[in-house]
C-alpha cells in the first residue's frame, strides 16, 4: 500500500467527519469562483458593462473576506480533526511510521480533499454562474444579458489560491504531529476530562458585561452613538465569551444540584454529558453566536437604511421635478405641457403641481446676535409669502407657520438663525429681522440657497413694486410611481437648455434609484457571504459533533448493556445536539434584537417585522441543519462496529 492509497483510505474511513468540512469548502469555492468570474468577465474588464464598475471593488473586497474566512475555518477544522486522530497516529508510529511520514500522510490527505473540493466547487460554480450573471444583470438594469464566460484568470485564481491556502495550513498543522510521544498519542483518547469548574469572578464579569452592553445599547442616542458603539462591541464580545466558557458551566452545575430536574428520567445523563460538550465547544458556540448576531443585525440595519433613505430624499427634495424661472409667464427652462406629455407617455403622469411666486434677494449678509456680520453675497435667496408656504406645506403634510409683522422666518436647515438678514430686492436695500429658522423644505433647492418667508401684507406690498418679468417662479411636480421614474425624468431633463440646467432639480428619482440599486447589489452580494458564514458555522458544530463520535458510541453501548432502550438513547442524543445547535442561535438572536431596538431609537423607525422574518428564516435554516446532523449522528451511533 502506497502513501497515496493510505491517504485515500483514511479519507473514506473518516468521511463523515470530513463531509461537513468538504461541503463548506466547496461552498466557499463556489462563491469565490462566481465573484471572480464576474470581476474578470471580458465584458467587465473591457468596460462594456458600465454599471459593473459600481460593484467590482465591493466584490474584490468580498474575495479577500472569503479568503481570510476560509483560512481561519480550514485552520480550525484541520487542527480539531488532527486532535481526534492522535490515537490513530500513535498506532501508525507504533508500527514503524516516522514523523516525517506521518506529516506526509496528513499533507496527502489534505491535498486530496482540497483538490476534490476545488474541482467540485469550480464545476458547480461554472454551472450556476450564468444564473448569477442573470441576477446581477437584472439588478444592474443592463440592456443585454451578461453572456456566460469562464475566465481563465478566475479559474486560476480560485484553484491556485485555495490549493495554496489548504497546503499552507496542512503544512502548519502537520508540524504539530511530531511533537508528541507515542505513549501520549495512544493515551490521548483515554485521558479523563476533569471536573467542570468555573470562576465566580468571570461569571460576574459575563453578567456585568452583557448587562452593561444591553443597557448602553437600549439607552443610546444619536449624540452618544459614536461614543458608545465601541464599548458596546467590546463588552458584548467579552460577555458572550464568558457566557459560554463560565456561565454555562454554572447553569449546568446548578441543574445537577436540583434533584427534581437532575433525577428526572434521562436528565442525569443529558446534563452530565452536556456540561462537557458545552465546555469543549465553548469557543465554537461563542464564534457562531457572534456571527449570527452580526448577520441578523446587518440585515436589519440594511433594511432600515433602505427605508430611511426614502424619507431622507423626499425631505430634501419634496418634488420629483422642480425648476425655477424668472418671469411670471416665461417658460424658458422647460414647457410644463411638453414635460407632462413626456411623463404621461412613459407611464409616470403628473399627480400634483405646485407653484411658488416670489422675489429674488441678492447681496446677502447675515448679522448674528453678537453683531457679527457674515457675507453671503455669492448666494441668492427666494422671498415668498406665509400663505404660499402654508399652501405647499399642507400639500406635503407639513405644519403651517405664522409670521409676525415686521419679521421674517428663514428656511435654512444647515445653519443657526441669524438676528437679521440684509440684501437687495429689485435694486432696493432691505433689512429683515429674523424671528426663527425652520428646517422643513417645501421646494427642491435650485439656484436659491435660502428661502425667506414674509407676512402676507408686507409681501403683497413688496411684490406690487416688482414687474412680472422680474418675479421668480418655482415649479414643483410630483409624478406617479416616482421611485421608478428616473428614465422618464432624464427625458424631461433633455428638454432643458444647457445654460439653464442649474435652474432645475430633477435628480430625486435617479438618486433614489441609484441608492436602491446599490443597496440591492449589496444585499445580493451579502446574501452569499451570509450563507457562507451560516454554513461554515453549522459545519463547525457538525464537525465537532462527529469528532467526539467514537467516545459517544462507547458511552451509549455501555448504557445499552445496563438496560437503556434505543428510544431513550435517541432522546439523550437529540436533546444534546439540539441544545448545542440552538444555544448560539438563541444568544445571537437576543443580541440582534437588542441591536434592532437600539436602531429603532436612533432612526425613529420600526424594523421589527423585517427582523422577525430574517430571524425566522435563520431558525428554519438552523433547524434544517439540526435535522441533518441528528439523523446522520444517530445512524453513526447505531453502527455495530467502532467508528472509523
Amino acid at each position: 500500500m502506497t502513501f497515496r492509497s493510505l491517504a485515500l483510505s483514511n479519507i473514506r474511513g473518516n468521511w463523515r467527519s470530513y463531509s461537513a468540512f468538504f461541503w463548506s469548502s466547496v461552498f466557499s469555492v463556489i462563491i469565490f469562483y462566481m465573484y471572480a468570474a464576474f470581476i474578470y468577465h471580458p465584458d467587465v474588464i473591457n468596460g462594456n458593462i458600465m454599471q459593473a464598475q459600481k460593484i467590482r471593488t465591493g466584490m474584490q473586497f468580498c474575495l479577500y473576506l472569503i479568503a481570510v474566512f476560509s483560512f481561519l475555518f480550514v485552520l480550525y477544522a484541520n487542527s480539531a480533526f488532527l486532535k481526534t486522530r492522535k490515537q490513530e497516529f500513535g498506532l501508525f508510529s507504533l508500527f514503524g511510521m516516522t514523523r516525517s511520514q506521518l506529516r506526509r500522510l496528513v499533507i496527502y490527505e489534505n491535498a486530496a480533499v482540497a483538490l476534490l473540493s476545488l474541482v467540485t466547487g469550480i464545476a458547480i460554480g461554472m454551472l450556476f454562474s450564468k444564473l448569477f450573471f442573470m441576477a446581477l444583470g437584472a439588478i444592474l438594469s443592463v440592456k443585454d444579458p451578461i453572456p456566460f464566460a469562464a475566465p481563465i484568470l478566475a479559474i486560476a485564481l480560485t484553484g491556485i489560491g485555495f490549493f495554496a491556502l489548504s497546503m499552507g495550513i496542512a503544512l502548519l498543522t502537520s508540524l504539530r504531529i511530531g511533537k508528541s510521544e507515542i505513549v501520549d498519542l495512544l493515551k490521548a483518547a483515554r485521558r479523563p476530562k476533569g471536573d467542570l469548574v468555573f470562576s465566580k469572578w468571570l461569571v460576574v464579569l459575563a453578567v456585568l458585561c452583557l448587562g452593561a452592553a444591553y443597557g448602553m445599547a437600549l439607552n443610546m442616542t444619536v449624540n452618544t452613538f459614536l461614543l458608545l458603539a465601541l464599548p458596546i462591541l467590546i463588552t458584548v464580545t467579552i460577555g458572550t465569551y464568558f457566557l459560554f466558557t463560565q456561565l454555562s458551566v454554572l447553569v449546568i452545575r446548578f441543574l445537577q444540584r436540583k434533584h427534581s430536574v437532575f433525577y428526572n428520567r434521562t436528565n442525569m445523563i443529558i446534563l452530565s454529558q452536556l456540561g462537557y460538550k458545552l465546555r469543549d465547544n465553548a469557543r465554537i458556540l461563542f464564534m457562531v453566536s457572534i456571527m449570527s448576531a452580526v448577520i441578523l443585525t446587518a440585515s436589519g440595519t440594511f433594511y432600515l437604511m433602505q427605508v430611511g433613505y426614502k424619507h431622507v430624499v423626499t425631505d430634501f427634495s419634496p418634488y420629483t421635478i422642480a425648476f425655477v424661472e424668472r418671469g411670471l409667464h416665461a417658460h424658458e427652462v422647460v414647457d410644463p405641457a411638453q414635460m407632462a406629455s413626456i411623463l404621461e407617455k412613459n407611464g409616470h403622469p403628473v399627480t400634483r403641481e405646485d407653484k411658488l411666486v416670489g422675489a429674488e434677494i441678492t447681496k446677502l449678509k447675515f448679522v448674528t446676535e453678537d453683531d457679527q456680520s457674515h457675507d453671503y453675497s455669492h448666494s441668492k435667496g427666494f422671498v415668498i409669502s406665509a400663505s404660499a408656504y402654508n399652501h405647499n406645506a399642507a400639500a406635503l403634510g407639513l405644519p403651517a407657520i405664522a409670521v409676525e409683522q415686521d419679521t421674517v422666518i428663514m428656511q435654512a436647515s444647515w445653519m443657526k438663525a441669524p438676528q437679521s438678514v440684509q440684501g437687495v430686492i429689485n435694486g432696493k436695500p432691505v433689512d429683515f429681522k429674523v424671528s426663527e429658522n425652520i428646517r422643513t423644505t417645501i421646494m427642491n433647492m435650485t439656484t436659491h440657497l435660502f428661502t425667506i418667508i414674509m407676512d402676507d401684507f408686507a409681501y403683497s406690498k413688496m411684490m406690487a413694486s416688482i414687474p412680472e418679468e422680474k418675479q421668480i417662479v418655482a415649479y414643483g411636480f410630483e409624478v406617479k410611481d416616482w421611485e421608478s421614474a428616473a428614465g422618464a425624468v432624464d427625458k424631461v431633463q433633455q428638454l432643458v437648455p444647457e445654460n439653464k440646467s442649474d435652474q432645475t432639480h430633477m435628480s430625486r428619482a435617479s438618486m433614489y434609484q441609484d441608492y436602491i440599486q446599490n443597496g440591492n447589489l449589496t444585499l445580493f452580494i451579502g446574501l452569499f457571504i451570509s450563507l457562507l458564514f451560516f454554513i461554515a458555522a453549522g459545519s463547525l458544530i457538525y464537525f465537532k459533533l462527529f469528532t467526539e463520535l467514537q467516545e459517544d458510541q462507547q458511552q451509549f453501548r455501555a448504557l445499552k448493556r445496563i438496560g437503556m432502550t434505543l428510544q431513550e438513547i435517541k432522546r439523550i442524543s437529540v436533546s444534546q445536539i439540539a441544545i448545542v445547535f440552538y444555544i448560539p442561535c438563541v444568544v445571537g438572536t437576543i443580541h440582534a434584537l437588542v441591536a434592532m431596538k437600539a436602531l429603532d431609537t436612533l432612526m425613529d423607525s420600526s424594523v421589527w417585522l423585517y427582523s422577525f422574518v430574517v430571524i425566522g428564516i435563520f431558525i428554519i435554516m438552523q433547524t434544517f441543519y439540526f435535522i441533518i446532523a441528528s439523523v446522520s449522528y444517530m445512524k453513526s451511533i447505531n453502527r455495530p462496529g467502532p467508528a472509523s
